[in-house]
Order: structure tokens, then sequence, then C-alpha cells
């Protein structure tokens, strides 16, 4: 047996592991997801204003945190290896949700929300170490399974949350999530191998001054901003959009809602390897078509009172949406070398929070300011947006390129 084939299949296990963890971590932290309204609401002594607020930073404020530190996180990641940042994430998750288990103060669950967002980062850090285990052409292919890890996580997590919490109370599912990361935790411990970080004489080399390969990626950054504030914002109104518009009953508005998560696990694999190979410009060129198809997509849920129709609709536009962000995060990994890879990856992260907070408000904006059959076509617009800005971008990233090569000729 050659060393090259161990090590292949040391890496194939590694990264069957990393999917398993993705999954179940993810799956347990949207376990209580759908609930905290509620939970906060039985709490007592919260006015409907307060409840709101509190409701809101019990959603927002873990966004905002990670957004904040994740990229802190990345940066230490590629100092000090990418591994123990995926315990430091996994045992944070633990402890946090073993906080909100334990009390029913209003307030500690709101810091323990705060803490967990800014103490966690596990996406990111899985997307670095496992792009470290693969070749720069497979960094797309992982960052579709990582990204469909996720999806299959958020759609069984609140199913199996909401049978817990119907039987056994908020409480329980939240020390049900807390056990199932620590025991993510021990498999990453056992079961994923260290991979030495670069040396430290040649992080030094590179000073205290932004990795270079950060400054043609703004571009890319903006891209995924763009794409995750389109794809955030029907969170916002959907289910009443599904009452009112399509008269929908609750099992049918579930239905509809993962179908989009539904297409995107079946599509992302496919979307892959169709990029494996391409180059960046090109990528870029068909992403930009694909977002015009999702302006054409969602206008059918704009205009469709059917529900089949409606579902078929959801069901494409995660097929196109398998083919956005993954894309993008495997773009800023093979863009990036080994010294970079954690900086790099969370800053996508970021982008991607940063862009489903803007989602979001723009939903909420569009909920207060128009009626109900009309509130898909903002959607409409904020890709037909992306598509125009991503023209943009390609078109400036190839010109830092020829710029580059003329200034550079021997590089």
């Amino acid at each position: 047996m050659s060393d090259g084939s161990a090590a292949h299949r040391r890496n194939d296990g590694a990264l069957h592991r990393l999917f398993l963890i993705q999954l179940l971590s993810m799956g347990a932290m949207e376990m209580s997801a759908p609930f905290w309204p509620l939970h906060l609401r039985q709490l007592g002594q919260l006015t409907p204003t307060t409840l709101a607020w509190a409701s809101s930073v019990a959603y927002a404020g873990p966004v905002v945190m990670a957004m904040i530190f994740t990229p802190l996180w990345g940066r230490l990641g590629d100092r000090v290896g990418h591994k123990p940042m995926l315990l430091r994430a996994l045992v944070a998750l633990a402890l946090t949700q073993l906080w909100i288990g334990c009390t029913e103060d209003t307030a500690a669950i709101l810091a323990a929300r705060l803490t967990q967002g800014a103490l966690a980062g596990f996406i990111a850090s899985a997307q670095a170490y496992g792009a470290n285990l693969v070749a720069a052409p497979q960094r797309g292919a992982l960052m579709a399974r990582l990204q469909v890890a996720t999806a299959i996580g958020s759609v069984l997590g609140p199913m199996l949350g909401g049978w817990w919490y119907d039987t056994q109370g908020f409480s329980v599912v939240n020390l049900i999530a807390a056990a199932i990361c620590v025991a993510c935790a021990f498999v990453a411990w056992l079961g994923l191998p260290t991979i030495t970080a670069v040396p430290r004489t040649l992080q030094r080399q590179e000073g205290n001054r932004v990795p270079p390969v950060l400054s043609p990626l703004y571009g890319l950054l903006l891209a995924i901003v763009l794409i995750q504030t389109g794809k955030m914002m029907p969170q916002a109104f959907f289910g009443l959009f599904a009452e009112q518009v399509l008269s929908a009953p609750s099992w049918m508005t579930g239905l509809c809602y993962g179908a989009t998560a539904l297409g995107l696990c079946m599509a992302a694999p496919l979307w892959a390897k169709r990029f494996g190979d391409r180059t960046r410009n090109d990528i870029l060129r068909e992403v930009e078509w694909i977002c015009w198809l999702c302006v054409g997509v969602v206008a059918i849920q704009a205009i469709s009172r059917d529900v089949v129709l409606f579902v078929l609709a959801r069901l494409l536009w995660g097929v196109c949406l398998a083919a956005l962000l993954p894309v993008f995060y495997g773009l800023l990994s093979r863009q990036a070398d080994a010294r970079h890879q954690g900086l790099v990856l969370a800053a996508g992260n970021s982008a991607a929070k940063a862009g489903a907070l803007l989602g979001i408000a723009a939903g909420a904006l569009a909920l207060a300011c128009l009626p109900a059959p009309y509130l898909f076509w903002p959607v409409v617009a904020a890709y037909a947006v992306t598509a125009i800005a991503l023209r943009l971008i390609r078109r400036k990233l190839r010109r830092n390129l020829v710029l580059d090569s003329m200034l550079n000729p021997m590089s």
C-alpha cells in the first residue's frame, strides 16, 4: 500500500466524519430555533413589545456576534490549526446550550445566545479544516457537501426539536442539543486527523498587514452578501403569504418551505462537479445567468396561486440556490492558499450572515409596506440587482487580472 493511497483514504474518512459532525451539530442547534418566542413568552412578565425585542435578540443577536467574531477565529485557526478551532466551537456550542437549558431567566438566556454567537463559528472552521484535506479543484465539491449537511440538519433538527418540545419541554431540547455537541466534539477529537498549521516563521513574514489574497476577493464577498439578501427576504413573510395568498394549510406551508432545501440538497453536488475545473470568470458568468433564472423562478412564486406550481417553483429555486453560496465558498477557498483558508472562509461566512440580516430586514420592510400578494416582487428585484452586480464584479476582476499580468509579467 503506497503512502499516497493511505493518505487519500485517511482524508476521505475524515471528510465523511466531518460531514456527519456538521449535520448533527447544525441539526442540534436548529432544534430549538422555531420555539424561542414561545419559550420567552412562557417565562412570563414580558409585554408584547418586550417579547418582540427579546425574540429579535434571540434570533439576530448570535448572527451579529458571529459576523463580528468569526474572522478572528478564522485567523487564529490559520495560526494554530483548524482542528482546535473545530473543537473550540463544538465545546462552546455545548456549554452555551447547557447554560440555556439550565436557566429560566430571560436576561441570562439572551446573554447565552450572544455568547454562543461570539464563541462558535463552527461552519467556517469546518470549511477551513476540510479545505486542507482536498486539492484546490475539489474545494467547491467540499463546500457543496458541507452545505448539504447544514441543509439536512436544518430540516431534521426542527422536526425532532418540535417532538421533544411538545413532550419534554424547551429545557430538555437544549440539553439534548448540548449532549449532541459533546458527542460531536469527541468524534472530532478522536476521529479527525490533526493538520499542522503553517509555521509561525512563515506567518511572521506576512507581518500585520491584511493578506494580499483578500484584495481580489472583495467582489466575491459583496456577491455573497447580495445572494444571501435575496435568499433570506422571504423568511420574514413566507408563512403569511402561504396562508393569505395560497390558502395553504400548515402542513402544506411546511412542504412549500422545505421544497427549497430539498432542491438544494439534490443539486449542490451536481453544480460542484460542473464547476470543479472551471475558471473563476467562467463560473461567475454562469452564476450570473443562474441569478437571472432566479428572477424568473421567484416571479413564478410571486404570481402563482396554485400550490403545486408554487412547490415546483420552490424546488427549482433550491436547485438554483445550490449553485450560488456553496460555489462562492469554493471560489474563496480556491483563491486562498493554506495560510489564509481560515481568514478567507470566515470572511465569507461573515458576508453571508450580513446578507442574511439585510434580507430579513428587507423582507420585514416589504411586509410592512406591501399587500401580501406582492411580497415576492422585491425578491425578484433583489436577484435582478444581484445579476447586474455580478456582471460588474466579473468585469472588474477581469480588469484586475489583466492589470496584474501587465505589472508582474514574470509572476
